[in-house]
């Protein structure tokens, strides 16, 4: 085959469809310019085949490439990273359209195509996008096969089986691979770090505004499965950054050394297991509070769970927490003035009172119970959309707006413990989460993000409140969606409304948690368990790569017998005919040898049989135009059938 010769028709209209559909899941990350761009050059290229028009000329793509490379360049200020690499590949292989017209340049196309479709696992690895890549490979692969094919052109209909059948031969040697193929911990590559940009989750910071934000998303923050009975609802607190430091709006975290505060716990322990969504922060989700660490991560002064790198990927570990505990009954002098600090001054009105509460109560629970007791009476208000807060943020927002979120009422609690010399600090994290019966385990989204409080009081240690459960008890004991009066603004999947879309969300997640966990999640370790139940021993890689290696020549062992079975109850048709006229001339003595050509077998039958030269010659023609012409048809098929019966000998 000559891969200069130009493709057909047919050719060109399956790359075009081949790489729009692998396109197709980008056009939502692109910028709009570069999608219109790139159905204009496909559009003009299908054009250029109808009419027969003549290819642009280089003057003219050259500024039209420098163009979008430069427009890229402004759009995304770099040419490296996930998103501008990825717009300039597909911006590239639409313009390469414009200047291909030989089957080299379609083989080019096609294999750049095979990168750009993997490329928008960069983007979502869920399973829907999985299944959809399915089309654009099939695609490219039924084009690969056409162009590939030497006895002229292919009919879709036939371009489609094959390419399906070679797809459907890969698949014992994808999951030979994807089961034996030795993992490594951490990717082959590094991912360009714009791919976590759009990741969310709690920061190391809170102010006001911060967590009812972050409630109005719907995504998957983590998802848990528990090792025998989860715990009840109120009970479901999972503890992230603890924050200390009050800057007159906002809180921090604060660093504070190697040593973990003491726990004692009381009870039995929850074993549990989380599958983390990645969030690009270093927090690890545990149940409040973790006395175990996974690998890989280390457990901070306040027992947050914190990993070594940022999490970019979804990961997987085991869990085990106390959820009733003292923790650090003892409280170092350093800590306790952390835990008391202010800003000298502000929110003049808030310090009055807790003094007043401090004069006259005295004792601390005293003092927490008045202070629950006021968000509990004095016309306090749950709500996602609290008013603005002025520059005194918790006096505008005790004494004037009264309304606010979680992180409303958890700062201005810790205010008021602090400026009544209680210690206190908040914890960030989520709380709740929502049970699927579908896969037995717990969905955390966003929107169940929260804050509370801990107040250190002598003899029982760091002791957790909620002062948002004085106001809306609802949010702890049933989840978010039940505590606002108006859950309109909570993302649709938080909310009670459409159960019946409820219930066929909750199937897919635990469809595409399987997906999760056994594809996207099967890495080093579970490989390894995978294997050691299924051969009841221990497996090492040694193991895996003998396994491999036999599995691998085992198939290929088989693919060889039944393409040979298959070659000998189906012989080519052509060479059927040959061989009928060579079974002819054999008669004569005229023997073709295995390694002989076509052309030498004439031209010995040509001196053996002269007055049979013109037929002779006419068959071989005809043969050599079916085995490697590029215009064959059944047309010709025929007519060297009837020459070989036409034949007298």
């Amino acid at each position: 085959m000559n891969i200069a010769t130009k493709p057909s028709s047919t050719d060109l209209s399956w790359l075009l469809g081949a790489m729009l559909l692998a396109m197709a899941l980008h056009f939502g990350h692109f910028p709009v310019w570069i999608s219109a761009l790139i159905v204009f050059f496909m559009g003009w290229r299908l054009m250029l085949q109808w009419k027969s028009w003549a290819m642009p000329r280089l003057w003219l793509l050259l500024p039209i490439t420098l163009l979008g490379v430069a427009g890229i360049y402004l759009q995304h200020r770099t040419l490296f990273g996930r998103d501008a690499s990825v717009a300039l590949l597909a911006l590239m292989l639409a313009l390469k359209l414009m200047e291909s017209s030989t089957r080299r340049d379609y083989f080019i196309l096609i294999f750049a195509g095979y990168f750009l479709t993997i490329t928008a696992f960069l983007f979502n690895q869920s399973l829907l996008v999985g299944a959809y890549l399915l089309l654009p490979v099939f695609g490219l692969t039924a084009c690969l096969v056409g162009i590939s094919y030497p006895h002229g052109t292919l009919s879709s209909s036939l371009r489609a089986r094959l390419g399906a059948g070679l797809l459907l031969q890969a698949i014992p040697i994808m999951l030979l691979l994807f089961l034996l193929f030795p993992r490594i911990p951490g990717p082959l590559w590094g991912v360009p770090q714009d791919a976590y940009r759009a990741m969310s989750g709690l920061g190391d910071h809170m102010q006001p505004g911060d967590i009812s934000e972050l409630s109005l998303s719907g995504a998957v923050a983590f998802r848990v499965q528990f090792q025998g009975e989860a715990p009840p609802q109120p009970q479901l607190y999972w503890r992230g950054p603890v924050l200390w430091h009050f800057d007159g709006r906002g809180w921090q975290m604060a660093s504070r050394g190697e040593a973990t505060e003491n726990l004692e716990p009381q009870g039995r322990n929850t074993d549990y297991t989380v599958t983390l969504e990645p969030h690009n922060r270093r927090w690890m989700l545990m149940l409040d509070i973790p006395h175990s660490v996974p690998p890989g991560a280390y457990l901070s002064r306040e027992r947050q769970v914190i990993a070594q790198a940022p999490i970019r990927t979804r990961i997987r570990y085991t869990g085990s927490s106390y959820t009733q505990y003292q923790l650090e009954q003892g409280l170092s002098s350093n800590d306790l003035a952390l835990a008391l600090q202010l800003p000298p001054g502000g929110n003049p009105k808030s310090r009055a009172l807790a003094q007043t509460w401090k004069q006259e109560l005295q004792s601390p629970q005293r003092i927490i119970n008045a202070a629950m007791t006021m968000f509990r009476e004095q016309g306090f208000f749950y709500t996602l959309t609290p008013p603005l807060l002025g520059i005194d943020t918790i006096d505008d927002f005790l004494f004037n707006s009264r309304r606010g979120f979680c992180e409303h009422y958890a700062s201005s609690f810790a205010y008021l413990m602090r400026a009544a010399g209680i210690p206190a600090r908040v914890v960030t994290g989520y709380q709740g989460g929502e049970i699927n019966p579908a896969g037995r385990y717990l969905i955390v989204r966003q929107s169940d993000a929260h804050a509370w409080v801990e107040v250190w009081l002598e003899g029982q240690g760091w002791v957790r409140l909620d002062p948002t459960a004085a106001v809306a008890p609802s949010r702890v004991d049933s989840g978010i969606n039940s505590a606002l009066p108006d859950n309109t603004l909570l993302p649709i999947l938080a909310r009670p409304d459409y159960p019946w879309l409820r219930k066929l969300y909750l199937n897919w997640d635990a469809l595409n948690n399987g997906w999760n966990q056994w594809v996207l999640g099967y890495n080093q370790q579970r490989q390894i368990e995978l294997l050691a139940r299924l051969t009841g021993s221990t497996v090492n890689w040694q193991h895996l790569i003998l396994w491999l290696t036999g599995g691998l020549v085992l198939i290929v062992v088989l693919l060889c017998l039944v393409l040979f079975r298959h070659k000998r109850m189906k012989t080519d048709p052509v060479q059927q005919l040959y061989r009928r006229y060579l079974a002819k001339l054999a008669r004569h003595g005229i023997k073709a040898s295995p390694h002989e050509g076509a052309l030498s077998i004439q031209q010995r039958a040509s001196t053996v049989l002269p007055q049979h030269v013109t037929a002779i010659v006419h068959i071989t023609q005809l043969y050599l135009e079916l085995r490697y012409g590029a215009h064959a048809d059944g047309k010709t098929m025929a007519e060297l059938r009837l020459s070989i019966e036409s034949l007298d000998l």
